[in-house]
């Protein structure tokens, strides 16, 4: 006789007899433990009892995306719309399809999900939804078009801040404008909103909002990063008017408001960029690879402020080369392989697992997901700059693309990252010394690709290319095989989209005030320098 006592139900599971909202309950339970195999079992036993159940099938989507397989979730959705076209499935849907590399395929979707939302009068949030779809997509337009309608619906100071955004980033600064002032108008702590409202134009002596944003200062904010985002705001201002002293001290003021919010370890992540350059060495650099050879990619790398945006615009000005946007891809596709290897062996580092993978699978699925944010475009530029880590294995997945890397002097550049406000990117921008340690692990990054590459890195000096910029252009032509015209060289038009901090000054005629500005502020940059000195790298501490 078994006198054991029976074993325990594990958390998520569903008593004999459950309903289907206590069986769901119970799978919800186990997404929200991170037991995501465990969940989508639990679906498949749902299925079998509520055969074709859309909340069912709907689940099941959920769970497989979870358990990262977006083709599964895609084929459990498709099943719920079957049964029950209804529209929180087809947005579903779409995103699903961004995630199996079906990017162009969500245009149409996203159009049927519109003339459904029509029909059936839905709520503000649909139209809201579908212009984050779009906006995340490249299609700033259609973007603003749905964030109007749903503002029209229903009048949110968020939604208004997306509009404002989306309307930056497409070149129209005055319409953002004026949306920023009626968001303060009703949200005056928005501290977002605020710091937007400045990067929109080069502030005047006789048009900017100093006075407004002190006063906001001194009304205080109930949340650090609001008042971050104000004291940033004030600091781009000053700066834009010729009060560079007031300006670095509304900077500092800002840093160190935004840094004592965050949770980061500069230490962990110089290791990691080590440990890429010591495993990535000549050895590995030199072993066979069968990589994807389509062509057509061009990255844009280094460090954010150092010209890249400048670069993709004088290359995108031939009209000849798309524009796939700052892509998450490569990076992804790559550390999916290597969870992969490591699910199978364990005792791998996550370079080692990388030396491993199928780079020829990787490179295929980063050039079909990337042609589709490019609109189908021949050639198309990737400006992530934190792509130069994966330099190397870019050039073993993807041994025909370009890599462009902007070079730009290292105190300029530690500045201008510096004194821009990322929001939830490069953390190690808000303290002098962390910043000064991760551009000296860059800088260490980008000779050891050089030197295990040789010859497959174009370097594109900052100064050279806002100085000569028609001979520099020059030379990112040749390197990429593009036919040069004088055309490169014109301003952009206004409605051209650059979802960039710097949006605003691409747009302008090539300039080189920003050349030495660092300079300025010698004397309080010490943190810094001293961080830089240590780190290897070479500070010319003269104008």
């Amino acid at each position: 006789m078994n006198t054991s006592s029976p074993a325990p139900r594990p958390t998520g599971s569903t008593p004999a007899g459950a309903t289907l909202d206590q069986s769901l309950a119970s799978g919800i339970s186990l997404l929200r433990q991170g037991r995501f195999g465990e969940a989508v079992r639990h679906g498949e036993g749902m299925d079998a009892q509520w055969p074709s159940h859309p909340r069912v099938l709907a689940f099941l989507a959920d769970a497989c995306q979870a358990d990262a397989d977006p083709v599964a979730a895609l084929a459990w959705i498709e099943r719920a719309i079957a049964v029950e076209p209804a529209i929180r499935h087809l947005i579903k849907k779409a995103w699903l399809l961004s995630a199996a590399l079906r990017r162009d395929e969500i245009p149409a979707l996203a159009e049927r999900i519109l003339a459904q939302a029509t029909r059936e009068n839905a709520p503000a949030l649909v139209y809201w939804q579908v212009a984050r779809l779009y906006y995340l997509h490249n299609r700033l337009r259609e973007s603003i078009d749905c964030y109007e309608r749903a503002l029209r619906l229903e009048d949110r100071p968020d939604w208004s801040y997306n509009l404002a955004l989306a309307q930056f980033y497409a070149g129209d600064a005055a319409q953002a404008e004026a949306g920023l002032e009626k968001l303060l108008a009703r949200s005056p702590q928005a501290g977002t909103a605020i710091y937007l409202r400045s990067v929109l134009r080069r502030q005047k002596p006789e048009d900017n909002h100093v006075d407004d944003i002190r006063a906001r200062i001194a009304a205080g904010f109930a949340k650090p990063d609001n008042e971050a985002a104000a004291l940033y705001a004030l600091a781009k201002e000053l700066e834009d008017l010729g009060e560079h002293g007031q300006s670095f001290d509304a900077l500092q003021a800002g840093a160190s408001r935004k840094r004592a919010g965050l949770q980061y370890d500069i230490g962990a992540v110089v290791r990691g960029l080590g440990e890429i350059t010591d495993t990535m060495d000549a050895t590995a650099m030199a072993g066979a690879t069968h990589g994807c050879n389509e062509a057509g990619a061009i990255f844009i790398v280094g460090m954010p402020r150092t010209g890249t945006t400048l670069a993709q615009r004088l290359l995108m000005q031939s009209g000849k080369v798309g524009d796939a946007g700052e892509l998450l891809d490569f990076g992804f596709h790559l550390t999916a392989e290597v969870e992969r290897i490591r699910r199978r062996d364990p005792g791998l580092s996550p370079t080692q697992a990388a030396l491993q993978a199928d780079l020829q699978e990787v490179g295929r699925r980063y050039m079909l997901g990337a042609r589709q944010m490019a609109h189908g475009a021949d050639v198309f530029i990737d400006k992530l700059p934190t792509n130069f880590m994966y330099c190397g294995m870019i050039r073993k997945a993807l041994p025909n693309a370009k890599i462009i890397h902007l070079v730009r002097d290292p105190l300029d550049s530690c500045y201008a990252i510096l004194k821009t406000l990322f929001f939830s990117a490069y953390e190690f921008s808000y303290d002098q010394a962390e910043l000064g340690d991760y551009y000296a692990a860059y800088v260490r990054m980008m000779r050891h690709w050089h030197a295990v590459m040789p010859g497959g890195i174009l370097d594109v000096r900052y100064e050279d290319l806002v100085t000569r910029p028609e001979e520099e252009s020059r030379r990112m032509y040749e390197w990429c095989g593009l036919e040069w015209t004088p055309q490169v060289l014109a301003t952009p038009a206004s409605d051209v989209a650059f979802s960039t901090a710097s949006a605003a000054q691409v747009r302008e005629p090539v300039h080189s005030r920003s050349v030495n500005s660092s300079r300025r502020h010698l004397d309080r940059l010490g943190p810094l320098v001293d961080r830089l000195v240590a780190g290897g790298v070479s500070v010319a501490r003269d104008a």
